[in-house]
């Protein structure tokens, strides 16, 4: 007998919609990009689809810029474990950004392993935004 070889593809990445923790719907894409404004509450990150994976784990690690935790401490990056619950299963792997927006800008680079080996990762690159670029143009109007 043959057997399944998991495929794990990255089906979106880039800004969300506000993520309800509690709720089984993951949120929706607004835009796709690397590039994330330093917004305070602004959900960005990406959508893992696995397939024939049912019951696998998978490790999950956002690294993020060196952002002081209350203390001054460096905070290490943030880890966790998941079990793949069907054979065509979505994962949103994401975070958010909390004032001060100042120390949150840099590569926030988010990594999810099977095995010890990376299956899906992308960097986002957040940044106070430029007064004169064309997305602040757009935003002004209401777009």
């Amino acid at each position: 007998m043959s057997k399944l070889k998991s495929v794990f593809t990255i089906v979106s990445h880039g800004i969300y919609t506000k993520w309800d923790e509690r709720s089984k719907a993951l949120p929706k894409i607004r835009n796709f990009t690397t590039q994330v404004p330093a917004e305070e509450d602004i959900e960005f990150g990406f959508i893992l689809n696995a397939q024939k994976a049912k019951g696998k784990k998978l490790d999950f690690t956002i690294f993020h810029p060196n952002i002081p935790d209350e203390d001054g401490d460096i905070m290490p990056p943030f880890t966790g474990s998941v079990h793949v619950r069907n054979n065509n299963w979505d994962f949103y792997l994401g975070d958010t950004l909390w004032l001060p927006l100042e120390n949150k800008q840099g590569d926030w680079r988010m990594v999810i392993e099977h095995n010890g080996q990376i299956i899906a990762e992308k960097t986002f690159n957040v940044a106070l935004e430029q007064p004169n670029n064309e997305a602040m143009f757009w935003k002004r109007r209401g777009f």
